[in-house]
Parts: structure tokens; C-alpha cells; sequence
């Protein structure tokens, strides 16, 4: 995970390095603004993964996460076709269901203040409208938060029959929604003081996931499941045994992949790029030899 905050001489060795490292996938955050960060610099999402898809050539690339808070589905399929094209089939689109009205994406448009329910029923209006228009051509949808008509999507994904969707949710609806539409499904896990309370959270959000892929009938096999260590209260990168322990825990509970942000100066992830290149080169190869 690299934030979108430092201009493109300073951010695209990062991208660069993520791929030379022999990372799988690299991510940025798809927000206006990100808690304090907002007083300092942010950039957006799209022209920034279209940056990296450039100086690219095999790591995947997305977001983490585009969500119903400042994203309306009809211009969003747009940019996720063109960038699903120039990075030749790379991207993935992590989709979740945005945050309340107290945080800065949606005090700063200033829209109506919405209930969890209501963000989650906005939220599957979202992917479903989503998944309509990438994958059919002249797409009608009509709903309570987002309506469309004819919408053209020509050429279409370079990834047939559309881009991947991984859908982060932690709910058992938004899970559901996950189990229906998602290539993978992400979980940041639920808030915790102690790292024993947050893995402990996140099996329980295991066995749930679960469920709902039974409910609808997904082969659990076949949905890739990625987890943001960093919600939980350690930061992984904090050292390479804090970054070990949490790869093995996460690998112990079934998770094919796993989400760590490059280290930074200061207020969030705070650590040290040494750090993440020890990991690169003494624990990563071990990871990649079981397939996490």
C-alpha cells in the first residue's frame, strides 16, 4: 500500500521498487482526504495507478478502497476500463461501502448523512450497477442512489468478462455482496486495543465470510481472501518478526494474500524502508514458497 500523498518524482520509485521487490500486487487509497492526513499533500487515485501501470510491466495494481462516497458507477467505468487497458489486464478494483458523514470524504461534499444501512444498501446498488456496466453494453439500471441509461462501455475490460472485483466488508451483508461479486474479499479485521483481540476479531470474520459463501453457493476454494495487517493495533512493518508472526497468523487463518503499507516518517505505518527490505529479501521467498 503506497498513499497517494508525495509527488510523482518522489512516488513513482516506490511503485518501481514494489515490483522489483517481487511484491504480487500494490494498492493506494481511493479518498478526497484521509484523516489528518488532509492537511497535507493527497493525490487521486486513478491518475496516480495509471502513473504506475505505466513504469509497470507485471505487478497488479488497485484500489484499496473506491467506494459510493465520491464515485458515481457511470464515469467510474470509464476510468476503470481505461485503466484496466493501459495497464494490459492488471488492475483490480477494491470496492467498500465508503465511511460515515463525520469523516472527511463525505463532511467535505457535504451530501445527506446516511445510516450504516443505508451506506450499505448505497453500497450494493454500487457494485451491482458496476458489475452491470462493465460487463454488458448499453446498460440500464435503476435505483434508489443510482440510475443509468444505455450506458455504453465499448471496448469493454482487457480481463474478460470484466476487471476483478475485490470487496472489503466486514458485515455479513456487505459479505454476502462479496461472496456474490468478489474475485477476493478483504477485511481490515474489527477494531481492537490488543493484537490477541484483533486476531481473534478477524477468525471470527473468517467464519462468517464462510458462511456466506455456503449461502450462496461459492466454492471457498475459488475467492482469493487478502487482509490489511495494518488495522491491526502493531504495525506489521514495525519490525521483520512483528511482520513474520502476522504473515504466518494470517496464512494459519486461510488468507491467500496480505496488505502491508511502505513505511513513513511520521503520524501512520511509521517505520523504516530497511525494514521492508530485509522482509523483501530474508521472509518474502519463504512466504512465496507456501503460496501467501
Amino acid at each position: 500500500m503506497i498513499l497517494p500523498e508525495d509527488r510523482w518524482w518522489a512516488a513513482e520509485p516506490k511503485w518501481r521498487a514494489a515490483e522489483e521487490y517481487g511484491f504480487d500486487h500494490a494498492w493506494t487509497y481511493d479518498h478526497l482526504g484521509w484523516r489528518n492526513l488532509v492537511d497535507g499533500p493527497w493525490f487521486s487515485a486513478m491518475p496516480t495507478l495509471t502513473a504506475a501501470a505505466m513504469v509497470t510491466s507485471r505487478i497488479r495494481l488497485g484500489t484499496f478502497v473506491a467506494s459510493p462516497v465520491a464515485r458515481h458507477p457511470v464515469p467510474f467505468t470509464r476510468e476503470l476500463t481505461t485503466l484496466d487497458d493501459i495497464s494490459d489486464g492488471r488492475f483490480i478494483l477494491g470496492v467498500g461501502a465508503g465511511v460515515p458523514h463525520t469523516h472527511y470524504d463525505a463532511a467535505v461534499l457535504d451530501g445527506p448523512e446516511l445510516s450504516a444501512k443505508e451506506r450499505t444498501d448505497r453500497f450494493t446498488e454500487f457494485v451491482e450497477a458496476l458489475d452491470g456496466l462493465l460487463m454488458t453494453d448499453g446498460f440500464d439500471f435503476e435505483g434508489d442512489y443510482y440510475r443509468a441509461k444505455g450506458a455504453r462501455n465499448l471496448p469493454g475490460c482487457v480481463q474478460r468478462p470484466r476487471l476483478p472485483f475485490l470487496v472489503a466488508a466486514n458485515g455479513p451483508r456487505t459479505m454476502t455482496l462479496a461472496a456474490r461479486f468478489g474475485a477476493g474479499w478483504a477485511t481490515t479485521g474489527i477494531k481492537a486495543e490488543t493484537q490477541d483481540e484483533w486476531w481473534k476479531g478477524v477468525a471470527e470474520l473468517v467464519k462468517t465470510f464462510d458462511e456466506r459463501l455456503d449461502a450462496v453457493g461459492r466454492d471457498k476454494a475459488g475467492v482469493q481472501r487478502f487482509l490489511s495487517l495494518d488495522s491491526a493495533p502493531v504495525f506489521s512493518l514495525s519490525s521483520v518478526g512483528a511482520f513474520t508472526d502476522a504473515a504466518g497468523r494470517a496464512g494459519e487463518l486461510g488468507f491467500t494474500d496480505i496488505v502491508t503499507h511502505w513505511p513513513r516518517s511520521g503520524d501512520y505505518y511509521v517505520g523504516r524502508e530497511s525494514t521492508l527490505e530485509e522482509v523483501v529479501s530474508d521472509v518474502l521467498p519463504v512466504l512465496q514458497g507456501r503460496n501467501l
